[in-house]
C-alpha cells in the first residue's frame, strides 16, 4: 500500500490520537472499490445537474422520524450541553456534548470526520489498509492535511463487546445496515445507543437500496451532502460543512455549464476488474443516490443503458463488454494498490476481443477511486471524472499509472484545492 506521508512541521497533521490495531485484513478488491449495496436505478441526466448533483431526496416510505430538525445548527458550532439532530432511520438524536472518539464502518463517514477537521478522533474504520491508502492517494494535493488510521480498528461486523471496549461518543454507522451483518438484532443496535453510544448513519441512501424490514417504516433516502451535513451538526461543525459545501456546488455548476451537448458526449462504463480472472463489474454511471455522485453530474451516456441495459453489479466478461463498446472506460479501486493502471491497459490490449472495445483502442481507460464516497472522493472524482470525459471542455487528465493523486497547476483546477486544504486545517 502506499505510504502514509509523514507530517512536518507547520502542518494540520490528521492523524489518530486513540486507535486500537486493526484486526482486519483486505477484505477482497470488490467490496473495497465501491460494489456494496444492491443494483441501481437509471435516471440519466439530460440537462443541467441539480446544486448537489444529487436527486432530491425521495422516501422509501415516508419516514416517522427522519426529519432534518438539526438544533445543533442553532446552537452553533462552539456551543457546549446537549443538542440534538435528526436523520432517518434514526429519527431524533440527541447528544449531551460534541462527541470525542468517532466510531466509523464505512469510509464516507470517516472522510467526513477528515474533511470536519476531526480525523484524528476516528478510532474504527472498514478495512483499514485499504481506506488508509485511498485517503493517503486523495488528500496528496491538499497542502497541510494527511492521514494515518492504520492502527485503527478494522470495524467491517463488529461484535457488541468490541463497541463498549472501544467506548465512543458516536457510531457513525446506519443501525439498519449493521443488522444485516449477521451478527446483530434490532434490539443489539438499541441496547449500544442506549449503553454506549448514540448510532449515527444511513447506508441504504448509496444506492437507493431496500432497508430491513423492521426499519423500512422509517427510512429515507439522502444525497452524500445532506448525509455530510447532519454529521456536520453532530459534531458542530457547521461552518467547516458551509464552505466545504460551497466548494461543491461550485463545481457543480462549473460542470453543468461546460458540459458539451448531449450528441457529443461519450459512451461511459464504469467497472471493478477481478483479480482472479478476466472478468468484471459493471456500475450505473446514472444511477440514483451516492454511488453516482461522482458520474451521474457529468451527463454521461451509459454505454449499458441500451436494451434495458444491466443491473449495476453485474459481472460481465470481454464479450459482454465489446457489445457495450464504451467510448470510455472508469476502472474503480485505480488510484490504490488493490489494482494496477498500466497491467489493466495492457491485458485489454492484448486481448483479441477486448483490444476491440472503442475506449481500448483510443487509449481511453481512467482511474477512478471507488463508488462508496464521502465529501472528500466525491470533489476530486467530479474533477477527474469531467477532465477524462471531456478534456476539451476542462482540460485533460493527465497520463496516470500510479500513485497519489496528481498535483494540478491552479489554472487547471475545477475547484479550490488551497481553500478545501484551509477548511480542513481551520484556517
Amino acid at each position: 500500500m502506499t505510504d502514509v506521508r509523514a507530517p512536518t512541521d507547520g502542518d494540520a497533521v490528521v492523524t489518530r490520537r486513540k486507535c486500537l490495531a486493526s484486526t482486519t485484513a483486505l477484505l477482497g478488491s470488490g467490496l473495497l472499490a465501491g460494489c456494496l449495496g444492491g443494483g441501481d436505478g437509471t435516471d440519466t441526466p439530460t440537462g443541467a445537474a441539480q446544486t448537489d448533483g444529487e436527486p432530491t431526496a425521495t422516501t422509501t416510505p415516508t419516514p416517522t422520524g427522519g426529519t432534518s430538525t438539526q438544533t445543533a445548527q442553532q446552537n452553533g458550532d462552539d456551543a457546549t450541553g446537549a443538542y440534538s439532530v435528526s436523520m432517518a432511520p434514526m429519527g431524533e438524536v440527541t447528544f449531551e456534548d460534541t462527541p470525542d472518539d468517532i466510531f466509523t464502518i464505512l469510509n464516507p463517514y470517516a472522510e467526513m470526520a477528515l474533511m470536519l477537521g476531526r480525523g484524528e478522533d476516528v478510532n474504527a474504520v472498514y478495512a483499514v489498509e485499504y481506506v488508509d491508502s485511498l485517503m493517503t492517494a486523495f488528500t496528496a494535493p491538499l497542502e497541510g492535511v494527511s492521514v494515518d488510521w492504520s492502527d485503527c480498528y478494522g470495524s467491517w461486523n463488529p461484535s457488541k463487546e468490541k463497541l463498549y471496549d472501544l467506548d465512543s461518543d458516536v457510531h457513525f454507522a446506519d443501525p439498519a445496515h449493521v443488522v444485516t451483518m449477521g451478527k446483530w438484532e434490532r434490539q443489539d443496535v438499541e441496547e449500544v445507543a442506549e449503553n454506549a453510544a448514540p448510532w449515527f448513519g444511513n447506508t441504504f441512501s448509496a444506492g437507493h437500496g431496500q432497508p430491513p424490514e423492521s426499519y423500512a417504516d422509517s427510512y429515507e433516502y439522502y444525497t452524500l451532502w445532506e448525509t455530510f451535513g447532519r454529521a456536520a451538526s453532530v459534531l458542530r461543525e457547521r461552518q467547516r460543512y458551509e464552505a466545504l459545501r460551497a466548494e461543491h456546488d461550485s463545481l457543480i455548476s462549473t460542470i453543468s455549464e461546460g458540459l458539451p451537448p448531449e450528441s457529443e458526449r461519450p459512451t461511459v462504463t464504469m467497472i471493478l476488474p477481478s483479480t482472479n480472472d478476466d472478468t468484471m463489474w459493471v456500475y450505473d454511471v446514472n444511477g440514483p443516490g451516492y454511488h453516482a455522485a461522482h458520474t451521474r453530474p457529468l451527463g454521461a451516456v451509459d454505454a449499458f443503458a441500451a436494451d434495458g441495459g444491466v443491473e449495476s453489479g453485474t459481472q460481465i466478461d470481454y464479450e459482454e463488454l465489446l457489445a457495450a463498446d464504451p467510448d470510455v472506460l472508469l476502472i474503480l479501486g485505480g488510484v490504490v494498490d488493490a489494482h494496477d493502471m498500466p497491467a489493466i491497459r495492457e491485458t485489454l490490449a492484448d486481448d483479441p476481443v477486448a483490444s476491440s472495445v472503442a475506449a481500448v483502442e483510443n487509449d481511453r481507460i481512467y482511474a477512478q477511486g471507488g463508488r462508496h464516497q464521502g465529501p472528500l472522493l466525491n470533489l476530486f472524482q467530479l474533477e477527474m471524472g469531467a477532465k477524462q470525459l471531456y478534456p476539451e471542455q476542462f482540460g485533460a487528465w493527465p497520463h496516470y499509472e500510479s500513485g497519489p493523486y496528481p498535483d494540478l497547476a491552479a489554472d487547471e483546477q475545477l475547484f479550490e484545492h488551497d481553500q478545501v486544504a484551509q477548511t480542513i486545517r481551520g484556517d
